[in-house]
C-alpha cells in the first residue's frame, strides 16, 4: 500500500503549520487523475507535513475506543441513530467530505447515499486501511489535518463531522478547523455535524485521547466568528449527544 503526497505551498513565516493558504491550493477530485493522484484504487492521498511542523492533533486513539468506533455496535447507531438524525431532510449536494473518518463507519453509511464523497483521516494507517477497503466504491481517502485542509476554497457541496470535534485538543485549532470548514464549502453549502456532550462515561473512553468537549450552547456563535450563517444546535433527549447544521455565505 502506497502513500501517494500531494504537494502543497510552504507556509508564510510565522504562521506555523496550520498558516493560511493561497487561493491555489489544490482542488480535489475531478482533477486527480490528470494530476496524477490518484494511480490507481485503494489509495490514499496524502498531504506531506511542512518541514519542522509537527501534527496538529493526536493521531491515534486508546485501543478500548478505536476498537468501539470500528464495532458492529457503533456501526448500527451510526446507521440507524446519528445519520437520520444529523442528514435526513439535508440536501448534501454532489461532492461531499467527511473529516475525521477514522475505522470509516460512517463513510460506510454515507457513501450509500451519495454520489460522490471524499474522507479525510489524519492517521496514516487508518487512512490507508480505509482506502484499502473501500477501493472501487466511490471514495477518495486523504490523509490531512483537518485544521489545514488541503482543498481549494469553495470545494465542497457539504461538510459532514460525525463525533470528532472533541478530538482536536485547543478551542484555537476547533475554530480554525471550523474556518477551514467554511472555506472549502461552495456559496450556500453545508456544515452538517454530531458530537458528544461531557459525560464521564465519554471521559473514561477517551482516557488516553484528547477529549476537548465542545458546549453546545457556545457552538453557534463559534460557527458564526468562523463565518457561517444560521447556525442551529439541539441536544439530543437523554442529554447525551447534540447535533448542528449551518451554511456558508452566498
Amino acid at each position: 500500500m502506497r502513500v501517494l503526497q500531494l504537494p502543497t505551498r510552504p507556509a508564510p513565516p510565522g504562521a506555523g503549520q496550520t498558516g493560511e493558504r493561497s487561493s491555489k491550493e489544490w482542488e480535489c477530485c475531478e482533477n486527480d487523475r490528470s494530476r496524477g493522484l490518484m494511480d490507481a484504487p485503494g489509495h490514499a492521498v496524502s498531504p506531506p507535513r511542512r518541514a519542522g511542523s509537527s501534527v496538529g492533533y493526536a493521531l491515534g486513539m486508546n485501543a478500548q475506543h478505536l476498537e468501539f468506533c470500528a464495532s458492529a455496535e457503533w456501526a448500527e447507531v451510526v446507521e440507524h441513530v446519528l445519520l437520520p438524525w444529523v442528514v435526513d431532510g439535508r440536501q448534501l449536494g454532489d461532492a461531499v467530505l467527511e473529516v475525521g473518518a477514522g475505522p470509516g463507519l460512517v463513510t460506510d453509511a454515507l457513501r450509500q447515499r451519495l454520489p460522490r464523497l471524499v474522507a479525510i483521516e489524519l492517521d496514516r494507517q487508518l487512512a490507508i486501511a480505509l482506502a484499502r477497503r473501500l477501493a472501487g466504491f466511490g471514495v477518495q481517502v486523504v490523509q490531512a489535518d483537518a485544521t489545514a485542509l488541503p482543498f481549494h476554497r469553495r470545494r465542497f457541496s457539504a461538510v459532514a463531522c460525525f463525533t470528532m470535534l472533541h478530538h482536536v485538543p485547543t478551542v484555537a485549532m476547533q475554530d480554525r478547523m471550523l474556518g477551514e470548514f467554511c472555506r472549502v464549502l461552495r456559496p450556500g453549502g453545508i456544515l452538517v455535524g454530531t458530537d458528544g456532550m461531557d459525560t464521564p462515561g465519554r471521559r473514561q473512553v477517551h482516557v488516553g485521547d484528547v477529549f476537548l468537549p465542545v458546549h453546545p450552547d457556545e457552538l453557534p456563535g463559534r460557527l458564526r466568528s468562523a463565518g457561517f450563517r444560521h447556525p442551529e444546535v439541539e441536544v439530543d433527549a437523554d442529554g447525551d449527544r447534540f447535533r448542528f447544521v449551518a451554511t456558508s455565505p452566498n
